[in-house]
């Protein structure tokens, strides 16, 4: 049988309708189905990205850090190992204070080590000049022996002979002395001091420095004239236990001056004798200035080049207070008197 008989008995009109709209709904389908798998795969992506949003930290901030961005995306991140209080941020990366400005007190700790020490922990305060009021409190330019304190040790007795020591100051009629131990003696700084000794028993003397008693003369012991000694016990004792107060006696005459035996415009030593405080600093007047000179421990104050031999002195005691002394010519091994004495504390 041949198709051509079938096909031919129908009206070609009518079949191209029939396969018009079968072709429609196919190409309606097609759109729908597209539009369909559009929608689909475009949600897909959007889940995609949320879910890494809530696990990945921003870009260039570790995940643990206490950043604010961090601490942002913790608000809304189901992970509670983001969240930093301010306290640990605080911690965790502090801003130190610049050291010239910083002002630790009693509840702060600084947050960095100064490497320089500050001025006002090595720099003594100011002395004053006689005539104004001194900015430096009492006994601020002292060393191991300081006013209003107390000392303990013990007291031992030696002859004293003519009365001179390491102290240099030369012979005495007056054998109320003692020579410091090396300790306290602190190179010469306790020489010409005037310290009350008081006994277990109740006796007292008042003894000035004039020599250093080395080791094994241990911190706190003073070793006494006979003479003072007898004061307060028998000389049999050997032994004594003292304490001891530096003192800044009443009767007083003017200090003196001394220049070491040597002593040129080319090199001097200076000394101060009668002193009623103890001797912090001695300064020489120079071309560029006042220079303090090296205290040695036979208490002369040095000047190995001369500056300043022959020029006006300036000498300040343990409380701050200043002389200026004019007029003391390089006379060796000559004690030169001044009219000016510290006053009495």
């Amino acid at each position: 049988m041949r198709t051509t008989k079938h096909s031919g008995v129908q009206p070609p009109r009518k079949h191209r309708q029939v396969i018009g709209i079968p072709l429609a709904l196919l190409a309606v389908a097609v759109v729908v189905c597209l539009a369909a798998a559009l929608l689909t795969w475009g949600n897909a992506e959007v889940r995609q990205t949320a879910d890494v949003s809530d696990t990945a930290a921003p870009a260039g901030v570790p995940p643990d850090s206490g950043s604010a961005t961090a601490a942002a995306d913790a608000t809304t991140a189901p992970t509670r190992s983001l969240v930093k209080s301010p306290r640990h941020s605080a911690r965790r990366t502090p801003t130190p204070t610049p050291a010239s400005t910083r002002r630790p007190t009693a509840s702060t700790q600084p947050t960095t080590v100064n490497p320089r020490p500050s001025t006002a922990s090595t720099r003594p305060a100011a002395p004053r000049t006689a005539s104004t009021a001194s900015t430096a409190s009492a006994g601020s330019l002292a060393g191991r022996i300081k006013p209003a304190v107390r000392y303990k040790g013990v007291a031992t007795a030696y002859a004293a002979g003519d009365g001179n020591g390491a102290c240099l100051f030369g012979p005495s009629d007056d054998l109320m002395i003692a020579a410091m131990n090396e300790t306290d003696y602190e190179s010469a700084k306790a020489c010409g001091a005037y310290v009350l000794v008081r006994a277990a028993n109740g006796a007292s003397i008042t003894v000035r420095i004039v020599n250093e008693c080395p080791l094994p003369c241990a911190p706190g012991q003073l070793d006494l004239s006979q003479q003072a000694f007898a004061k307060l016990a028998n000389l049999s004792v050997g032994r004594l236990p003292i304490t001891w107060t530096l003192l800044s006696p009443a009767a007083s005459g003017t200090l003196s001056i001394r220049y070491k035996g040597g002593s040129s415009q080319w090199w001097c030593g200076i000394q101060v004798i009668g002193h009623r405080n103890p001797v912090a600093v001695l300064e020489v007047r120079t071309a560029n200035g006042w220079r303090k000179l090296h205290r040695t421990d036979y208490n002369y104050f040095l000047s190995p080049d001369g500056s300043g031999c022959g020029k006006a002195i300036r000498v300040t005691d343990i409380y701050g207070e200043r002389l200026t002394i004019s007029g003391i010519a390089v006379k060796p091994d000559v004690a030169q008197p001044t009219r000016v004495q510290f006053a009495r504390h």
